[in-house]
């Protein structure tokens, strides 16, 4: 049996982390395999921008809820591959505007149909499982309230 089944709660966060690593890593693979060169990081930015046309590095971070500094290495490879155009914001220039560039919405269509895959995979995968969503939304609802490391102490204070 594997051990972090074993010990239950106690190997949940590193169970959660793994199954993570283990479906990035495979995307990552099927990216490979069918000739994409994209990363499975780059999906969301893809969709904000489709559906936005145009966000700063900021305004990507707050709706991603990823750090800063996550989004500007990921935008940075992005650009590298000539996905993502900047242009300097007209009111204030000190922020730069991204979009996708013309590569990237040529490319759109292809991608969609891969994301739409990748969609029914993991759809598949948690058929057994149909409330699954909403429980996560409920776990991410309840560590936003009160994060993990103050829900920790009260915990520690209490034994």
């Amino acid at each position: 049996m594997d051990y972090l089944q074993q010990i239950g709660f106690a190997g949940l966060n590193s169970r959660i982390k793994r199954l993570s690593d283990e479906l990035l890593y495979s995307t990552r693979d099927y990216y490979k395999n069918a000739d994409l060169d994209i990363e499975p990081n780059w999906h969301l930015i893809f969709l904000l921008l489709e559906e936005h046309e145009s966000l700063t590095i900021t305004e990507i971070s707050q709706e991603l809820r990823m750090s800063h500094p996550a989004c500007v290495k990921i935008i940075k490879k992005m650009k590298k591959r000539d996905y993502i155009d900047t242009t300097t914001d007209k009111s204030d220039s000190r922020k730069q505007l991204l979009k996708l560039s013309g590569k990237a919405k040529d490319r759109l269509p292809l991608f969609h149909k891969h994301w739409d895959a990748c969609i029914e995979t993991t759809k598949d995968l948690i058929k057994k499982s149909p409330h699954f969503l909403q429980e996560l939304s409920e776990f991410e609802s309840l560590v936003s309230e009160e994060n993990y490391m103050n829900r920790t102490i009260k915990n520690f204070d209490e034994l």
